[in-house]
């Protein structure tokens, strides 16, 4: 939808009014001649109220459009007891949007005066600084800038930062730090070739002869011209880019090509903060920026810039706010993003409402903070069957693995340490569960706090500053989780009462004795405070691995509770109720709030053992179902990636499977028509019939769609067709006993005694020395699944 043809006229006496005629005439309603006060009122289009940012707000005026255009002359703007005029005033959509500036930090109030009324209404602004934070509290430091190494733009001075980035002259001499590495605003030109790339556009006018063409969703044929601005946001770095046309002025917001739709693309990856991130060639995406999206990013939106969603929530809404300011409000914002980028979308839906109106999380997790519970039990199990049961030739069997760990596992990958295991007489298998290319050393990342480090941290400043970090997810995220009596950030994982392999003693996989020996020597993991450092292949080399072997850690063993003498029940770890109540508090976990729709796609990797497990959808809408007692909103659709390509077989990649991300956007273009078109109608009532649960093949062909094609995942049907197609597997977590939600940080415990007598254990009726050693092994009890999560709020 293009915009009205009624623009603005900057710091115009009669702004308002040159805007307003004509743009609102003919709108129809009652003028109502013997009103004496008006009825009209301010609303803020850009944030919240209490959450503006930058020293501006755009804001619009309501009420009946007959009544605003016979008294525009009589309105008037007052910031703080000051009369003020607009700086900007268009229509859009037949709404009105007026930018006021000057806006002190903090507290601000907005008045809507008429000449002869008076005040007719009044808003209450908090204003916040464009650097943040708006509710994600202190900032992190150190912080290294990367505006140079990814703009080559010297952030911009800040003299008063007790540390911060170094500001050079053109001599080299530093003039100053930059804590928060801000930098101005930066407009270019780039034009699409029609070899598909990106090259600046000639500064001369001209136009280039490979300049490609593209054609808009409203059918238009135009040039592939992106006007790109680029800037800092909340510390991060922002790409706002629209199509533009050839002789654009830099301070000209290019919106003749725009369809009114606005991309945010949110991405993914792990880090643990202390970096303003990089950017990503994704803030150009060609396929919507081609149909005449407008797109948005930052890499405060990146997960591998950091994981604090509760900073990327903050971020994001930072980042919309400023492209509304711009370029005006959307038709509607939908997101798209995988991995990091598919949870950000999830969490965010659910934490601000009216950020994003839709959304395609590819290959998706719910959120990050309950990967952390079954992903810490990687490396104990890991540890277990290769070291401590080392003798038990059932964990030289591949896939016997899998009745511990429950992720995926094949013997078409073998594992690159198994040599290495042979000569240290450990245990090892032909192949490899999905703990170890997909998810080792991701443990010690969260809470090793000696391990992480950061892209560019040797440019920390004061020298020396980088080694008083603590790099673990624990801290980076300490606004939330808090900090313990001696000051150490408080902790999520926790293994109490957990029965590893439970699953498989009551199906008969595995006997009781190897029940009891893994529950009483899997062990924990130490606190973070007591962590040493990581050993090889994280750190180190091989010639120092073969000089001393005790360097060989794969597991992270150095930093785990275990039995001292084989026999002795291993220490189990403690996790901090103050700190797992705080990631549900904070939104961190995300709990099931769905009120917007989602097409969750996924290209199936179980077969290269790949990190994103297809369990995680399924995951999702349980979660949605507890919490809305439905899941129509959110549809999940699954494209084939086999055959893998196997040129390296230590790296399998898969092959290049066909992207259903620009059919499901056009779904759900369908869908929110839908529900402007109806909306008495509930969301799951507006879906248009693509808008369904389907699974297709590597060339994007359908295979089965319906209601039932992914039946025997979460109920007890038969397997729908797309199950039958694409298996799922499990966790550590749901063989314990765990639900398919895998939100369960410290489960509720029960005694040894109520679960001999409830049927936890199946047929197995224990001896007397047998219930000694569970009680001996789980003297504070087991878990009791039934029960929500001590650290829920209101368990």
């Amino acid at each position: 939808m293009k915009p009205a043809k009624c623009y603005w006229l900057p710091c115009a006496a009669g702004l308002l009014a040159i805007a307003l005629t004509g743009c609102l005439s003919g709108s129809g309603g009652s003028s109502s001649k013997n009103q004496s006060r008006p009825d009209l009122s301010l609303a803020v289009l850009s944030s919240a109220p209490d959450q503006v940012s930058g020293g501006n707000v755009l804001v619009t005026i309501e009420g009946d459009p007959a009544v605003i255009e016979k008294e525009l002359e009589q309105l008037e703007f007052w910031v703080n007891d000051q009369e003020v005029t607009p700086a900007l005033v268009r229509t859009r959509n037949n709404q009105l949007e007026i930018l006021i500036e000057g806006l002190e930090l903090g507290d601000n109030q907005l008045e809507l005066q008429h000449s002869r009324s008076g005040r007719l209404d009044q808003l209450e602004l908090v204003n916040h600084p464009i650097t943040g934070p708006i509710f994600s509290g202190p900032h992190q430091y150190p912080f290294v800038c990367t505006t140079v190494s990814e703009l080559g733009i010297q952030p911009l001075v800040d003299t008063d930062g007790e540390m911060g980035f170094p500001v050079l002259d053109e001599g080299g001499q530093q003039i100053g730090l930059s804590k928060d590495c801000s930098i101005e605003p930066v407009v270019t030109f780039l034009y699409r070739t029609t070899g598909g790339a990106y090259r600046d556009l000639p500064t001369d006018g001209s136009r280039p002869a490979d300049m490609a063409r593209t054609t808009l969703t409203d059918g238009r044929e135009v040039d592939f011209i992106v006007r790109r601005e680029v800037g800092t946001i909340n510390r991060f770095i922002y790409s706002m880019a629209t199509l533009a046309n050839l002789g654009d002025a830099p301070d000209t917001a290019s919106t003749n090509n725009w369809n009114g739709r606005l991309l945010y693309h949110f991405e993914g990856g792990v880090a643990i903060g202390h970096s303003q991130g990089r950017l990503s060639g994704r803030a150009l995406s060609p396929e919507a920026l081609g149909q005449g999206y407008a797109v948005i990013y930052s890499t405060g939106n990146r997960t591998s810039t950091h994981y604090n969603l509760q900073v990327g929530g903050e971020t994001a809404l930072m980042v919309k706010e400023h492209f509304v300011k711009r370029f005006g409000m959307p038709d509607y914002t939908v997101a798209i993003g995988g991995s990091g980028g598919a949870i950000q979308q999830y969490v965010y839906a659910q934490n601000h409402p009216g950020l994003i109106d839709a959304g395609v999380p590819q290959y998706s997790y719910p959120d990050m903070v309950t990967q952390t519970i079954h992903i810490g039990d990687c490396e104990l199990l890991e540890h277990y069957m290769d070291v401590t049961d080392k003798d038990n030739t059932l964990w030289t069997d591949t896939l016997s693995r899998r009745l511990l760990v429950g992720l995926n596992a094949t013997e078409d990958y073998p594992d690159p340490f198994a040599g290495a295991k042979g000569l240290l007489g450990l245990s090892t298998a032909p192949g490899m569960t999905e703990c170890i290319p997909a998810w080792r050393g991701l443990s010690p990342l969260v809470m090793n706090p000696l391990f992480g480090q950061a892209p560019n941290q040797d440019k920390m400043q004061p020298p020396g500053i980088m080694n008083t970090v603590q790099w673990s997810h624990y801290d980076d995220l300490r606004n939330i989780y808090g900090v313990d009596e001696n000051g150490n950030p408080r902790t999520l994982y926790d293994n109490v009462g957990v029965q590893y392999g439970l699953q498989a003693l009551v199906e008969g996989n595995i006997t009781p004795d190897e029940f009891l020996r893994v529950n009483a020597l899997i062990g924990g993991w130490k606190h973070p405070s007591e962590m040493v450092q990581e050993g090889f292949p994280f750190l180190g080399s091989v010639d120092e691995v073969l000089a001393d072997p005790s360097k060989f850690d794969p597991w992270s063993s150095r930093n785990m509770n275990l039995s001292p003498d084989g026999v002795t029940p291993a220490p189990r770890t403690q996790g901090d109720l103050i700190a797992i109540n705080a990631a549900y508090e904070s939104g961190m976990v995300f709990d099931g709030q769905l009120d917007i729709p989602i097409i969750d796609w996924r290209h199936y990797l179980e077969e290269v053992l790949d990190m994103h497990n297809s369990h995680q959808s399924f995951s999702a809408r349980q979660r949605i179902r507890n919490r809305m007692g439905h899941s129509d909103n959110q549809v999940i659709w699954f494209t084939d990636a086999r055959p893998t390509i196997l040129d390296d077989p230590e790296e399998p990649e898969p092959r290049d499977e066909f992207d259903q991300t620009w059919m499901a956007l056009e779904v759900l273009h369908e869908w929110l028509m839908n529900i402007r078109a109806n909306p008495d109608r509930s969301i799951g009532e507006n879906r248009p019939a693509a808008a369904v649960d389907s699974c297709f093949n590597t060339q994007g062909e359908l295979i089965a769609s319906g209601a039932d094609v992914w039946d025997g995942i979460l109920d007890d049907r038969p397997a729908g067709t797309c199950t039958q197609q694409f298996p799922t597997y499990t966790t550590s977590r749901i063989i314990a006993g765990g639900p398919i939600e895998g939100n369960v940080f410290k489960c509720t415990l029960k005694s040894v005694d109520t679960a001999l007598a409830d049927g936890t254990y199946g047929s197995w009726v224990p001896t007397p020395g047998q219930v000694d050693r569970l009680k001996e092994i789980f003297p504070q009890g087991v878990c009791d699944y039934s029960k929500p999560d001590q650290g829920r709020p209101g368990a």
